[in-house]
């Protein structure tokens, strides 16, 4: 039998992420056999998937209807349901992360697109995402946009993992790595350990 692909590339340094997730996966043990069989190293996640993830299966009905019995408003039940998920895909991944010593299995969650153009807004929702998962091994996305860099700063600063996301050029990325060192400055500066924090730059094609 042929050598999975997949796991090959791990001798190359290359990490494989899967940008998707629905609680079926996780219910179904299809997470956990893609991590077993493919070499899988993490989960990426959006708005835009969970919003497919939600209104594209059956998974969530039976949670949505117990939220909306206890009065929970649709940002409380979004949060609620995206939370879990990405707690439990943290849970299965956690093996990777503690046999890499922290550089990979990780799962990522990002902050509300509408704050992409908002500094205080990322940086509080980020420190509330963060808090709420409650896992070492999660990244929360932040645009790389202009008003996106102070907030990179802050969270690194902060120890939160940072997933910089929509990135399109050489010069923004060279601006969110001076935003990442500053962060991991001020970390130092205070006397605070820099070895559990981690950050990834995830570029995208340039638009047309």
């Amino acid at each position: 039998m042929s050598e999975n692909p997949l796991i090959k590339l791990h001798d190359f340094g290359q990490s494989i992420w899967l940008d998707f997730i629905r609680r079926g996966m996780l219910k179904f043990g299809e997470l956990q056999d893609l991590i077993a069989r493919d070499g899988l190293c993490g989960v990426t996640s959006n708005p835009a998937i969970f919003e497919k993830a939600i209104d594209g299966s059956t998974d969530y009905d039976e949670a949505i209807h117990t939220l909306i019995s206890t009065g929970k408003s649709a940002n409380d039940i979004y949060h609620a349901l995206t939370n879990e998920d990405v707690r439990q895909a943290a849970d299965l991944f956690a093996p990777i992360y503690q046999k890499t010593e922290g550089r990979d299995g990780f799962v990522s969650l990002e902050v509300s697109p509408h704050l992409a153009h908002d500094t205080d807004g990322t940086i509080t929702e980020a420190r509330h995402l963060w808090q709420a998962v409650d896992r070492p091994n999660v990244m929360i996305k932040v645009p790389g946009t202009q008003e996106g860099l102070p907030a990179i700063q802050q969270l690194i600063s902060d120890g939160i993992n940072v997933n910089v996301t929509l990135l399109f050029s050489l010069p923004r990325y060279h601006k969110v790595f001076a935003a990442y060192m500053a962060g991991l400055e001020t970390r130092a500066k205070a006397g605070q350990s820099l070895t559990s924090v981690a950050s990834v730059a995830s570029f995208f094609p340039q638009p047309h």
